[in-house]
């Protein structure tokens, strides 16, 4: 049976099952508005939910992250597997099914989707289990297949005997590309399949992010408050050996008897049909037996993500007993990774790949013994277990939702020859750590991952940071709640201005300023003040008229010591504050002010500009971007068209040294670059989400005045930066709470989600609002005119 898909893809067809063609609403996207060509297709041929197994999990996670970043690059499409004793109903009805005990239906599956013009490649997560004695019909579906095919194995087993490893080989002949999630399952692939290693690319198994609640608040929640939390969970099964953790437990509670046990899922769906809840019912023998009651408990249910979510930030301990060394990886140890467990494990390859250098503790296969000893030290030492969960999501950052899903985007777009162009979505705004980071005081400097440290006290740089954010959420949302954010950090600035004109930078706990102060250069600080205020001043007609003529006063007093300015960010900060306070009510002083400050600028450029270097310093440092920016604002408050060719000759010489392949590489932290050297060939590191917002801040203003296409472009590929677009191809923006973090390293990305890193990323993101608020599938931006008629 051939089943002809309509032209303009309006039917579903449904394959091996009952051979009926269902209505199909709309497209899930198209590649430009007004057009009839639509978004390629990626068909995922995987088991699915309601379908209960970890592969159907995985292929959900992975398909929304997909979606989530990227849904205006492709359509994902799915293939359930089902079996005669495996059929579901689905939340959306699937475009194709696979009923595996259906002799034809591997035929005609292949022949719909050579038919289907719009898919361009098929992703089949490969269980063997799911093609068990069906291994001939699934080759010769392969081989049917005209389309580029991905598989990913999921199981990649060493030592194969000959029928094994020809099976495989022969996968591999046909696949454009394989998959797997460890290091150690492509190196069997590569020694002992022989599959080229050019062929094999490495995927870790996908994690999410979570808030990293407060562990007692959920432990309440749950009714275990006093309780030392030791869990596992699944789908349960005998290769878990949960029974190695109860024959542990007598000596766990001798020396822990507040420890409680969680045993988290019900039984494996396939386990019930072959042999019943056997091993569930040995496992409550034993608990019995070993009268654990009081100490087990079973939550025998298939949890929904964010309560299972819950259930792992509140455990202390994470128990992972699997007695099969052959599992190269797990989806249950992922998420508990993710969620800040100590993890004590058995050694299969995921997690000798994982835990080593202090990230978890690795116990024998089936070792009681040594698992009672490994709980007991972590239990008594709650400054080790919080060692070993920082050292896990270290090291499994690169491992969430985002990054895996990013990881095989950019698979699609190599095997699809450039039909597929990645456009990275954009993520609603939330403030959420904005205000976590936010005390009745002011914004708290630092944050270990993304729980503030109020040790670390306040800074005046990241309040008046945080000030003009909050400024710009308000001017694009008008939300009432945002006016009392912007007053508390106001009342902080003004905290920090002293009789003389000056502003301190550094503020305890106590509200009391620190040494630090006297051992600091706070020019910068004091320009950002200035350029806060003027920030404020210039949209003072919306907010409380009180709290405007407040920050008028505290701009007065601010601006006695500006003449004395000679640090080159500080008189650029300055400028920027001024002409924003002109905007509101233009004052002959203030611009007398700019123009000196400029002028010092205009000497400073041409004292080191030459062909070859229009720069106003003789090297490129941190906060590049608010030069030319400010000497486009000085031109923009007083007319000076020497201002202008300077601002735009010197942004212009300063994206041809931050921009390349199609990316930005801001200046690095840890190597300055000096006048006359060459960019390094690799990327050092040392990039800060800061450097990135202060070029999209100068980008809007730059294309606002000179409405070059290419400003517009590259303020957006500015922003992909935070979302993925970078040399790691790692998220810096973290959507689950909101945080930005705090660094793109050479090899990792730093995981704390600070201040001045989160606030940067939500004035970009304010900014990139305001011209890429409605974007069509094509990512074409559609501007609009902002609520509020003032100069931007």
């Amino acid at each position: 049976m051939r089943d002809k898909i309509a032209a303009d893809h309006t039917h579903y067809l449904s394959i091996g099952r009952n051979k009926k063609v269902y209505p199909e609403n709309s497209p899930a996207g198209f590649s430009a508005l007004g057009t009839s060509t639509p978004l390629p297709d990626i068909l995922f041929i995987t088991s699915f939910p309601p379908r209960e197994c970890g592969i159907a999990t995985y292929s959900q996670d992975l398909m929304q992250a997909l979606n989530h970043k990227f849904k205006r690059s492709f359509n994902i499409q799915i293939c359930p597997l089902e079996s005669e004793s495996e059929v579901h109903t689905y939340a959306n009805t699937p475009k194709y099914l696979l009923n595996t005990d259906q002799p034809k239906a591997f035929t005609e599956l292949a022949e719909a989707i050579n038919e289907d013009a719009n898919i361009h490649m098929v992703v089949v997560q490969h269980e063997f289990g799911f093609f068990e004695k069906k291994e001939k019909d699934f080759q010769q579906f392969l081989e049917a297949l005209t389309k580029p095919v991905i598989i990913v194995f999921h199981t990649v087993l060493p030592h194969p005997n000959g029928s094994l490893k020809g099976h495989v080989e022969e996968i591999a002949v046909i696949a454009e590309s394989i998959i797997v999630m460890t290091h150690y399952s492509a190196t069997i692939l590569v020694n002992e399949y022989n599959i080229p290693s050019e062929k094999i690319t490495v995927i870790a198994h996908g994690t999410h992010l979570v808030p990293h609640s407060d562990k007692e608040e959920l432990k309440r929640k749950y009714q275990l408050s006093g309780k030392k939390v030791l869990s596992t969970f699944g789908l349960l099964s005998s290769g878990k050996s949960i029974e190695t953790t109860l024959e542990a437990l007598p000596a766990i509670v001798g020396h822990n008897p507040d420890v409680l046990f969680l045993i988290i899922g019900k039984t494996h769906p396939s386990v019930v049909k072959h042999e019943g809840e056997k091993y569930r019912k040995m496992l409550e023998e034993k608990v019995e037996k070993l009268q654990l009651g009081p100490y087990v408990r079973f939550v025998n249910y298939f949890l929904p993500l964010p309560d299972l979510l819950e259930y792992l930030q509140l455990t202390d301990v994470y128990l992972f007993t699997s007695k099969d060394p052959n599992q190269a990886v797990s989806g249950t140890f992922s998420y508990a990774i993710s969620c800040g467990c100590a993890i004590i494990s058995t050694p299969i390859p995921h997690a000798r790949e994982v835990l080593r250098n202090d990230a978890g503790i690795i116990i024998d296969f089936e070792n009681a013994p040594q698992l009672s000893a490994a709980v007991t030290s972590l239990l008594a030492d709650e400054q080790l277990r919080k060692n070993i969960s920082s050292n896990a999501l270290h090291r499994m950052a690169s491992t969430a939702w985002e990054n895996a899903a990013i990881a095989h985007a950019m698979l699609f777009e190599k095997i699809d020859d450039g039909q597929i162009s990645l456009r990275y979505s954009l993520p609603e705004i939330n403030l959420g750590h904005v205000k976590k980071m936010t005390t009745d005081f002011g914004m708290i400097q630092f944050a270990t991952i993304n729980q503030p440290d109020i040790d670390s006290g306040y800074t005046l740089d990241d309040n008046a940071r945080a000030m003009v954010a909050m400024c710009q959420h308000f001017e694009l949302t008008l939300e009432e709640t945002d006016v009392a954010a912007i007053s508390k950090y106001f009342y902080f600035i003004r905290y920090c201005l002293q009789p003389g004109g000056n502003f301190l930078n550094y503020v305890d706990e106590q509200k009391a300023f620190t040494e630090q102060n006297n051992e600091t250069n706070l020019a910068d600080s004091n320009g950002r003040a200035i350029w806060a205020l003027g920030y404020l001043i210039s949209m003072s007609n919306l907010l409380p008229k009180a709290l405007g003529a407040e920050a008028e006063e505290t701009m007065k007093r601010a601006l006695v010591n500006v003449e004395k300015m000679h640090s080159t960010r500080a008189m650029a900060f300055t400028i920027k504050g001024l002409y924003y306070s002109n905007t509101k009510n233009k004052l002959p002083k203030n611009s007398e002010l700019i123009i000196q400050l400029a002028n010092r600028l205009v000497q400073m450029y041409r004292h080191e500009a030459s062909n070859d270097w229009r720069w106003f310093e003789s090297y490129l440092t941190y906060a590049n971007s608010i030069l030319p920016e400010a000497m486009l604002c000085a031109w923009m408050d007083t007319g000076n068209i020497t201002y202008k060719e300077i601002a735009k000759e010197s942004f212009d010489f300063l994206l041809s040294k931050t921009f390349r392949k199609n990316k930005i590489n801001v200046i690095s932290n840890k190597s300055w670059l000096q006048k006359g050297e060459e960019l390094p060939a690799v990327v050092a590191g040392g990039e800060q989400p800061i450097d990135v917002a202060y070029t999209i801040l100068a980008m809007s203003k730059f294309y606002d005045v000179f409405r070059e296409e290419r400003y517009l472009r590259k303020m957006r590929t500015s922003f992909d930066w935070f979302l993925g677009s970078n040399h790691l191809n790692q998220i810096i923006y973290n959507p689950c709470t909101g945080g930005c973090y705090d660094g793109l390293e050479e090899n990792y990305v730093n995981l704390n989600q600070g201040a001045e890193s989160t606030v940067s990323y939500l004035m970009a993101r304010l900014t990139v609002k305001k011209y890429f608020r409605s974007e069509s599938p094509s990512g074409h931006a559609k501007e609009y005119s902002l609520k509020l008629n003032r100069p931007q």
